[in-house]
């Protein structure tokens, strides 16, 4: 049988959330938003994002954030490139902004900022069990995630089963170190997959 691509995983992807019940999202994103924060430390930097409609969460998730580390950074687009950054203080302070994206009025960062974050929680349609990590296809984090620090855990956010056993992947690749799921909470990935104790589907 024939590997899918990546556009082929795309299109399965975004069909299925597409057809989500709103009851199931609503449900999911506030899952995702309790389990946030487990394992992240009371000072450090974080850096998130702001979730699309397509998107696993809410800002709800980053509120929880907020309520617990220093700081919240959130991507700001400037064309192809890497991600320059915002600080999020909340909601209402956000404003439509290229590709359909909602960003902070705030000052804006250079994209070497991710370098103070401790966590980097990253958008993805899927990832795999060793950690790969399947985009939308622009390359902003492709471009970003190198900037970050080799001690940076980097934490990709997807529906259960967007958790999958294995993606197509390419050389510029970066591989997640953890999944966070709204059934499972923080899985581990990589060779020897595991969650974190205190929200495990398994319990």
């Amino acid at each position: 049988m024939q590997a899918r691509s990546k556009a082929e995983w795309r299109e399965q992807v975004l069909s299925g959330r597409r057809a989500l019940d709103s009851g199931v999202r609503a449900a999911e994103d506030q899952a995702l938003a309790e389990l946030v924060t487990v394992g992240v430390a009371a000072d450090s930097v974080v850096c998130a994002y702001v979730p699309t409609a397509l998107e696993p969460g809410s800002v709800d998730l980053l509120d929880a954030l907020v309520g617990i580390v220093r700081r919240v950074l959130v991507p700001v687009t400037r064309g192809p490139g890497p991600l320059f950054w915002s600080e999020y203080t909340g909601a209402r302070q956000l404003v439509d902004a290229p590709y359909g994206l909602l960003e902070p009025t705030g000052a804006v960062l250079d994209p070497e900022e991710i370098r103070t974050a401790e966590i980097v929680f990253v958008p993805a349609l899927a990832v795999d069990r060793r950690g790969v990590r399947l985009g939308r296809g622009a390359g902003f984090y492709d471009r970003t995630l190198g900037l970050a620090t080799p001690q940076t855990r980097l934490i990709t956010v997807v529906r259960d089963e967007e958790l999958v056993a294995e993606l197509p992947e390419d050389p510029h690749d970066v591989r997640m170190g953890w999944a966070l799921t709204p059934g499972s909470g923080l899985v581990r990935l990589g060779e020897d997959v595991e969650s974190v104790p205190g929200r495990n589907a398994a319990e």
